[in-house]
């Protein structure tokens, strides 16, 4: 697979403030679901929780809880309040339920109510085997996501970047960073931007890369801090790079200044995926509309790309 060059470009900022055509934001998530809704509403805070005290961020144990339940409404979570889909494993002494899975006739485990599900979750992730998740960032949901995989929690290929998509598409991000839970009020948010952005000191070097001009994300970025800089309006910079208010920056996300192009520049013609990787991060890492990468797949937007597809760039 080809290495994006990142092209240095000297480019003064007067430049950068071109005229700029805002068109109402395309949701990040085009499509959801009421019903997972429902339930993020009802267990975020206890996923907040768990978070606090156990160091697990509330993205991820809400993300495997929507994709293993079904938003609380497979047969497995309604008859045995079995949330994460936990198998009984050989120190398990509680309930238990058979039902087809690897197997004709596995065990999972049965509780009595659904919070002891999410309890038994979080404990069975303190396993040794899980012990480097927990060196990273709680903010690191795309490494935990990977980390999951690889570290056999599911069989499921592209189990990780479907928790990646639910925590994208229902911006489950926002539960694991104080700032941005429920309790904070849009005035305390707008001035917790203000302070991001007055504290801000950092310079971003411009590149160029498949026409477009953009900057590497550092660590502390936010939409708003990059916006600010360069002298954009943040609803711009977001609607350019099709994310929703808030979405988290990690250090060397491609930020884009213009809107995105409808196929990849040459040699780019394919892109084999990866565990961990999006719709959205490849649709970035190439300079190509989220629309369009889904329309040259002929996906819609309820695939998931797992490890080894081979997607059209062009």
């Amino acid at each position: 697979m080809y290495n994006i060059e990142h092209k240095y470009i000297h480019i003064s900022r007067f430049i950068l403030l071109f005229p700029l055509l805002f068109l109402a934001t395309e949701a990040f998530a085009q499509y959801r679901s009421k019903v997972y809704e429902e339930y993020i509403d009802k267990y975020s805070d206890l996923a907040i929780e768990h978070m606090d005290k156990y160091k697990i961020p509330a993205s991820v144990t809400l993300a495997q809880a929507l994709l293993e339940s079904g938003a609380g409404k497979s047969d497995l979570a309604r008859r045995s309040n079995n949330h994460f889909g936990i198998k009984c494993h050989r120190d398990w002494r509680g309930g238990r339920v058979y039902a087809a899975d690897d197997l004709p006739n596995d065990c999972f485990r049965k509780y009595d109510r659904a919070e002891q599900s999410y309890q038994d979750h979080s404990e069975f992730l303190l396993r040794s085997r899980y012990s480097a998740l927990f060196e990273l960032p709680i903010t690191d949901y795309k490494g935990w996501a990977r980390g999951l995989q690889k570290s056999g929690y599911a069989t499921d290929r592209a189990y990780a970047n479907k928790l990646i998509k639910l925590i994208e598409d229902y911006e489950l991000f926002r539960f694991d960073d104080k700032k941005y839970r429920k309790s904070v009020t849009p005035k305390q948010r707008e001035k917790e931007k203000e302070r991001e952005v007055a504290n801000a000191t950092w310079e971003h070097q411009p590149f160029l890369t498949h026409g477009l001009v953009y900057v590497l994300a550092v660590k502390g970025d936010t939409y708003a801090s990059i916006a600010q800089e360069f002298g954009f309006k943040e609803k711009d910079l977001l609607h350019f790079n099709e994310v929703p208010e808030d979405f988290p920056l990690n250090e060397g996300d491609v930020v884009y200044f213009q809107k995105k192009k409808s196929r990849a520049d040459k040699p780019y013609f394919e892109h084999v995926v990866e565990v961990g990787e999006s719709m959205h991060s490849i649709s970035q890492k190439y300079g190509v509309r989220l629309k369009n990468l889904y329309k040259l797949n002929k996906k819609d937007y309820e695939y998931v790309p797992e490890e080894g597809d081979v997607l059209k760039l062009r």
